[in-house]
């Protein structure tokens, strides 16, 4: 009997990838299989996997709407997709034009159709002529700078401490504002710290609590990375202090360290947080802080975001650009400057350099 093995995907995706050709089935190779699928999921992230399938309902939907087949892909209807996501079509008079999407969600939705068409054993080129010049075009006429997050200066995450609580929740939060702030990290990097290497399969990385400060190990898009976060100047904003009380008092000692408090705030439970409880708490934070006063408040919630903490360093530390984009991450120091919200633009003078 032979038996045919494939890889998993998304659980709303039907159809799956098959491996090479059949072979005949053992315990042995169900068990590889099994193997080989747990890679597959790790393959990108789970959010990243979401969006993908979101973007591939959302397409289908548009397909059936239209009585077209979003299988085997078409280069023409695609660029025809793209076309209506920059400049949706006319709507009957009783439904509210969509909105059109940008430059960077358009990419993101592209971006996603080849992934989900691969898994479905399709090959979607899109630098076929009908796809790469709408998306130039695309480009071309709607593209707009990006819209940069207000950055959390030192003065104003003093402001923003200064409204948590002295409790179990405000300990953590504490904790959370100020690692993320000292070490330039993305909201989901934070909340997937476990405190030892190889606490639970779905960490991002860990920490060492040492003498002078924090080492943080991250895996990031490219491959693993280090952070160090060294001692404040005083307990009040010190990360490393935070981070200590946070972990003694709720009595972590293994697997996530950022994770959920009990209703009655009595004890630390082993649910690790999501993301979004960064982003939630910054707002919350910025808000009962009072900063950027003189705006309404939906559109002063609207400035602050996870990034606000990276950009608030990338902003504030007066050290040479390289340790900052060390700190961040980042590839290029074009990438660091994107964050920097505050700076000397004109420090190295390339004019009189040059003798002018």
């Amino acid at each position: 009997m032979l038996r045919e093995y494939k890889l998993s995907i998304p659980d709303d995706q039907d159809d799956r990838p098959a491996l090479p050709s059949p072979v005949p089935g053992s315990g042995a190779l169900d068990r590889l299989a099994e193997t080989a699928r747990g890679y597959a999921r790790a393959a990108a992230s789970e959010n990243t996997l979401k969006a993908y399938a979101r973007d591939w309902a959302q397409f289908t939907r548009w397909c059936r709407m239209r009585g077209a087949e979003p299988l085997p892909p078409s280069p023409q209807l695609i660029g025809l997709y793209l076309a209506d996501l920059a400049a949706p079509g006319g709507k009957a008079p009783s439904q509210p034009a969509s909105r059109p999407l940008s430059v960077a969600s358009i990419e993101r939705r592209l971006s996603g159709l080849v992934w989900a068409c691969a898994q479905r054993g399709e090959r979607l080129d899109r630098k076929d002529r009908h796809i790469a010049s709408v998306l130039a075009g695309i480009r071309r006429k709607h593209a707009r700078p990006p819209v940069q997050k207000a950055a959390i200066l030192p003065e104003d995450l003093r402001d923003m401490l200064a409204t948590l609580p002295h409790d179990l929740r405000g300990l953590r939060d504490r904790a959370i504002l100020l690692i993320g702030f000292a070490g330039g990290l993305r909201r989901s990097e934070i909340v997937s710290l476990d405190l030892g290497r190889d606490d639970t399969p779905e960490s991002g990385g860990w920490v060492e609590v040492l003498e002078g400060g924090v080492l943080i190990t991250l895996r990031g898009k490219t491959g693993w990375r280090e952070v160090e976060i060294a001692r404040g100047s005083s307990d009040q904003t010190c990360p490393v202090h935070a981070l200590a009380q946070w972990l003694h008092f709720a009595r972590i000692d293994f697997g996530p360290i950022f994770v959920a408090v009990s209703r009655n705030g009595a004890r630390a439970t082993g649910e690790r947080l999501s993301d979004k409880h960064v982003a939630r708490l910054i707002k919350q934070t910025v808000e009962a802080a009072g900063l950027r006063p003189e705006l309404p408040k939906a559109e002063r919630l609207t400035l602050y975001s996870g990034h606000s903490l990276r950009a608030g360093l990338a902003s504030s530390a007066e050290v040479d650009e390289r340790h900052i984009q060390k700190q961040l991450g980042h590839a290029s120091a074009e990438m660091t400057r994107r964050y920097q919200r505050r700076r000397d633009r004109f420090r190295i003078n390339l004019t009189k350099a040059a003798g002018l």
